[in-house]
Order: C-alpha cells, then structure tokens, then sequence
C-alpha cells in the first residue's frame, strides 16, 4: 500500500505559559492514509484536527514523533510541492479579481507559464466562478471565497489536496457541487484529506475516516464498515402492507430469525432540497422559453394586427 501520509506517535504541546503547564493537542496519534482515497478527519472542536493538519503541512513542528507525505519528511520544503490546501477561514487579497488570485497562487507555485492562463481558467470554471472571474475577491460572498479558495488549492494540481471546512458557509447546490468535485479529484488519482462537521457529506464521499477527541484517535476504519450493522439486513419492498408483516414474521421465526421491524426509507435533507430546486429551475427555464416563443410570434404592434385580422 502506498501511503499518501504516514504519521507515527505524533505529539504535540503547547506551553501554556503558567510554570510549566502544557496543553497537550494532539497525543501519540499514528495514522496511515493510503493514496488515491477520500480521507475525513473528524472531531469536535479543540480535538486536535487543525494542530494535526498543521504539522502535516509543516507550519507546525511535532514536540515528539514524525509525519511523512510520500514518503518525504512534512518539516522538508519539498514535501509540500505536491499539496494543495484551503484553510477553514481563508484570507485573499481583496483587491485581485478571482482569476488574478488563482495566478498568483499558481506562480508561487510555479506551474508552467505556457500552462498557467489556461489551467487557471479551469480550476475557476471547476469551481463554479467562471463568471465571476473578474469582480475583485473584495465583493465575493462566504460561499464564493470558499471556491475561489479551492480553485488556488488545485491550480498546481498537487497529488494531495486537505480542505479544511471546504463547504463552510456555501449553499447546499455549491455543497453538492464541491462534493462532486471531491469525487472527481479521486478519480483523477488524487488523495483527499476532508475536515468537515457535515457528516451527511462525509458519509457521501468518503472512503475511510478517522475521529480524534482530545487529541487521541478513538475510531478509524473503512466508513462502510463503521456505520453498516453487520447482524442486520434490510430488504426494501414495493407496495408492502401491513397485514404482511404477521405472515412475514412467522415465516422468519421459522428460520430462527427475527423481525427487528418495519420502517419507512427516507430521503436525506440535502436530497429533497436539491430535487426541488432542480425543479424551480427546470420549471424556470420553461416558462423562459415559451415567453420567448410566444414574442417571437406576437405581432410588433396593434396596427399590424388589425391589418392581420382585416380580410
């Protein structure tokens, strides 16, 4: 297995600044994320996540243990040549447009001059700001700074991407829209790292996650294993009634098995407000084009109707 990131017995404190009181965030962590994998790291605030996500990107130094990126010491430079990251509060310079802060970001990370106007114009068309391209990131909203932010992460197209919080204070159609992008990223053979507290996205997307609290790993695993219930089995059936479930459950018992109960599949949230939307849309767009049907065939004015009507 090729391992996107390798960290072992990772500690980190944090003086606090009475004698020699320390704060310990994360304590003697060992994770192992492979490649090509959407990966979420969750928690409850103050779990230890961004420290964590810090000493990965090298902005922190470990008080004990190491972290390796392919492979390659986090704390060397050149372990971050391959990582795209949107922090969960990003900052820009407010006085570029969005296309002029996704080049910038691509310079420092030197992309290719012949490469970099058109693989700027794709990130931002990826992220759902082509139009938007050239207002000042000055005017974007919350949600709009989180794309451009994400457009920036990718423009160098590192092997590694970790967004923290990447769909904070973005409408759940830019949720879902990013998720397909995550998805989309892993496809082209990237590793994902995902800090979110939206866990229906999480659950969505993610192939393994890890839950730290108190900066100890309590749970990590494949997600299908962690939330399935291995002695438990549900059969979905069309027009199904009540009066069945008696036969049902005898027939079950019979087999030494037991009907837990009967219950209703559900739709997530985020599912019935996009099909309604899509909806409104699609709904929109007719009505748009049968306006425009209908002037193009009404007369342009009253005299050259009545000249229509006179035989």
């Amino acid at each position: 297995m090729i391992s996107a990131i390798k960290i072992e017995h990772l500690t980190k404190d944090f003086p606090l600044g009475f004698g020699h009181l320390k704060l310990r965030a994360v304590d003697d962590l060992s994770l192992e994320i492979a490649d090509n994998q959407v990966f979420a790291l969750l928690g409850p605030n103050g779990s230890g996540k961004s420290t964590t996500i810090k000493i990965i990107l090298g902005l922190l130094a470990p008080t004990s243990g190491n972290c390796r990126i392919f492979s390659t010491p986090s704390g060397d430079v050149s372990s971050r040549r391959d990582v795209g990251f949107l922090p969960e509060a990003p900052y820009f310079y407010r006085y570029l447009t969005g296309f002029e802060l996704v080049h910038f970001f691509g310079r420092i990370c030197q992309v290719e001059k012949s490469k970099l106007k058109d693989r700027v114009e794709e990130v931002i068309e990826w992220v759902g700001l082509k139009e938007a391209a050239h207002r000042r990131v000055g005017t974007y909203s919350k949600g709009m700074l989180q794309r451009i932010g994400l457009a920036q992460a990718l423009v160098h197209d590192p092997k590694l991407v970790i967004l923290d919080e990447p769909t904070a204070g973005v409408d759940p159609v830019g949720s879902a829209e990013i998720s397909a992008l995550i998805l989309k990223l892993k496809d082209q053979g990237k590793t994902i790292i995902l800090c979110s507290h939206l866990l229906g996205q999480v659950e969505d997307i993610c192939d393994r996650i890890a839950i730290l609290n108190r900066g100890e790993l309590i749970l990590e695993g494949e997600l299908k294993d962690l939330v399935s219930k291995k002695d438990l089995k549900s059969i979905l059936v069309q027009n199904y009634r009540d009066d069945f479930n008696d036969e049902l459950s005898g027939w079950l018992r019979a087999r030494e098995a037991r009907m837990v109960g009967v219950e209703q599949p559900q739709y997530s949230l985020d599912r019935v407000f996009l099909e309604h939307v899509g909806r409104s849309e699609l709904a929109r767009e007719n009505l748009s084009e049968r306006a425009e049907a209908a002037m193009e065939h009404k007369p342009a004015s009253g005299k050259d109707s009545d000249k229509e009507k006179t035989p």
